[in-house]
């Protein structure tokens, strides 16, 4: 026994060692889906097209396991007037990408973003 043990000590002993407990072996969780820097491109080129028309005033942004979400506001408070949702699982069917009104009705759905993404832009006025 050495100096700094005590007799009543659960470590004290010959054969005393410290076993790791064995680590289940289960599945890694799925990695959480986020935007990549081509779809936040596009994104963002809309974004700030319409903040410089004085239309949208902030963002937010949300990644899950299962969806990434790009909300836009008119006002800090406010809920969100759209949501551009990236939904991986339906990609085969419908398309991975979505906007969603503030209501909750899907404006319109499809594999390419950009093209899905024209649903949020204004029309040309003609100023005279």
């Amino acid at each position: 026994m050495s100096e700094g043990e005590s007799a009543d000590s659960p470590f004290s002993g010959v054969g005393a060692r410290v076993v790791p407990f064995p680590a289940a072996h289960k599945p890694a969780p799925p990695p959480q889906v986020s935007f990549h820097r081509d779809e936040l491109r596009v994104i963002l080129n809309l974004y700030g097209r319409m903040v410089a028309a004085g239309e949208w005033r902030d963002y937010t942004i949300d990644f899950t396991r299962e969806k990434a979400v790009f909300a836009i506001h008119r006002r800090t408070s406010e809920r969100p007037l759209f949501r551009i949702e990236k939904d991986p699982r339906l990609a085969r069917r419908q398309g991975a990408y979505a906007v969603v009104a503030e209501t909750g009705r899907i404006l319109k759905r499809g594999h390419d973003l950009a093209q899905v993404l024209k649903v949020l832009e204004t029309p040309l006025r003609v100023v005279s």
